[in-house]
């Protein structure tokens, strides 16, 4: 399939939420090892004691960046059926990057996740199709959601 045939192929898509993911609990355990890879090892993350104590939140909670960083397992979007389904025939896949990010609502240890995935824009960039996707990180339970994000994706023939 060529990048036109793609585009016509996403067209009544456009607008529509296209995928709601699993469900992830996000543990002190993977908060942990968070703060371990990337150095931000600030209290509110991974001390829980001080956080029950000092926090607003009551608890530790999930760096942002973790939220964010989790896409690709909260949007299935590597996997290779939903690769298959939404981009027939294409070969590739990239991140391109985000336009914005923002955390509205802290995710606390324990919480359960998931994101909803609105397919916003598609266009033809050299033989790329870039695709903007709207990700809206849920909380469960909770009122306000967790990451909003426009995600850029370019996909190739």
């Amino acid at each position: 399939m060529a990048a036109d045939e793609l585009l016509t192929f996403l067209q009544p898509q456009l607008g529509q939420e296209i995928h709601v993911g699993p469900w992830l609990t996000i543990t002190q355990e993977r908060i942990d090892r968070f703060a371990e890879v990337t150095g931000d090892v600030q209290w509110i993350h991974i001390d829980p004691e001080r956080a029950a104590k000092e926090s607003p939140y009551g608890s530790t909670i999930a760096h942002g960046y973790l939220t964010l960083s989790l896409l690709p397992y909260l949007t299935e979007s590597n996997h290779p059926d939903f690769f298959q389904k939404n981009y027939p025939g294409m070969r590739m896949r990239v991140n391109y990057g985000t336009n914005k990010v923002r955390f509205p609502a802290p995710v606390r240890v324990n919480s359960r996740i998931r994101a909803r995935t609105v397919l916003a824009a598609a266009e033809k960039i050299g033989e790329a199709v870039q695709i903007t996707y709207l990700i809206t990180v849920e909380i469960e339970g909770g009122e306000k959601p967790a990451c909003v994000t426009e995600f850029l994706a370019r996909v190739y023939p």
